[in-house]
């Protein structure tokens, strides 16, 4: 009797285990990324090199057509020109990101306009446009800039 009890606790023990193990080894289906968050992710990561006066750097991470439309001698200049006087970032706040297959001016592909709600140390309220293209092996780059 205390033996078949035994076996008994075991079995229960067992086939409760056995239930945990299979509920562990359920998976979550995987999210797919929008072209949206995936622009939005890498534009962030370009700031950030904006963010810290990389320059050089950044226009070397940007996408094919910015490098072609302006020298990295001339963006340099020009970024320490126009972003070095507004200071340090204080804050930078997503508004939208869009995506489109036409932007003027440019040969239709898969863009990203993104803006944000900026805000610097010598300038209090911004707005910074973010123009991000896939290329063509896929990887989200900047095509486009602006501050206003």
């Amino acid at each position: 009797m205390v033996l078949k009890s035994a076996l008994m606790i075991c079995l229960a023990v067992g086939a409760s285990c056995g239930a945990v193990g299979l509920t562990a080894q359920v998976h979550s289906p995987m999210v797919q990324e929008t072209a949206e968050q995936i622009a939005v992710r890498a534009g962030e990561s370009w700031l950030a090199l904006m963010d810290a006066g990389k320059y050089v750097e950044s226009w070397n991470a940007a996408a094919a057509v910015m490098r072609g439309a302006v020298t990295v001698e001339k963006w340099e200049s020009t970024m320490k020109n126009v972003r070095d006087p507004l200071g340090k970032l204080e804050s930078r706040k997503l508004q939208s990101a869009t995506y489109t297959t036409l932007l003027p001016g440019a040969p239709d592909g898969d863009y990203v306009v993104i803006l944000y709600e900026t805000s610097f140390e010598h300038k209090t309220v911004a707005q910074e446009t973010v123009i991000m293209s896939r290329e063509k092996d896929k990887v989200w780059r900047v095509a486009g800039y602006y501050i206003k």
